[in-house]
């Protein structure tokens, strides 16, 4: 099948953003789940992600790995799900995309996975300042927007919803009210209790 998805995950895994995102766009896939420290560093798994990590996807002989990528793709691969970015959504659809692939992962894996906290000097550096100052932008953005855009759920809402939804769950983000709210529109979706009900079903046979 020409428009067929190969996509590699595990179920414990930023693949669940993957999936979600398959299950949005309603296209053809079949999945292939990776060990941790097996398969996901095999030789021909390599072949298609050298850093061994997942996801991936393989469409139509191109190779796309990281998570706000596949998304972005997925958008514009199946447009008729009509999850790409209009013309006047483009701006914030891409900038929260890339920040919260970027600085708010950035700022979560340090402060509370690693529990670093940059000192005044240092936040000069490091690209979101700090763990207060990404948490502060993104809350301030989604308390005057129903969605990363505005009114409409767009693949961006994805990336985002997900990174929110799995921070509140395991504490990495703060339970502040725009984020709850936010969450629960972004998950009230279909296409996020199928994709969530596949990963659940193989985490439970792992």
């Amino acid at each position: 099948m020409q428009d067929e998805v190969m996509f590699y995950t595990n179920p414990q895994s930023r693949g669940r953003i993957a999936r979600w995102m398959l299950e949005e766009v309603g296209a053809p896939y079949r999945t292939e789940v990776l060990e941790y420290g097996g398969s996901m560093k095999a030789p021909a798994y390599l072949k298609i992600n050298p850093m061994g990590k997942v996801p991936a996807i393989v469409h139509r002989d191109q190779v796309v790995t990281e998570s706000a990528a596949i998304c972005a793709y997925l958008a514009e691969a199946f447009p008729q799900a009509g999850l790409a970015p209009l013309p006047e959504e483009r701006a914030s659809y891409y900038r929260w995309l890339f920040f919260a692939a970027g600085p708010l992962e950035a700022a979560i894996i340090d402060f509370k996975t690693f529990s670093v906290e940059p000192d005044a000097q240092q936040q000069m550096t490091v690209g979101y300042g700090s763990y207060a100052a990404a948490l502060d932008s993104l809350s301030s953005w989604l308390k005057g927007h129903t969605y990363v855009t505005g009114e409409r759920f767009t693949a961006a809402d994805v990336y985002v919803g997900a990174m929110i939804v799995w921070g509140m769950e395991f504490g990495t983000i703060e339970k502040r009210i725009e984020f709850i709210d936010y969450a629960q529109r972004a998950t009230a979706r279909d296409a996020y209790h199928r994709a969530t009900e596949k990963d659940d079903a193989l985490e439970a046979t792992a």
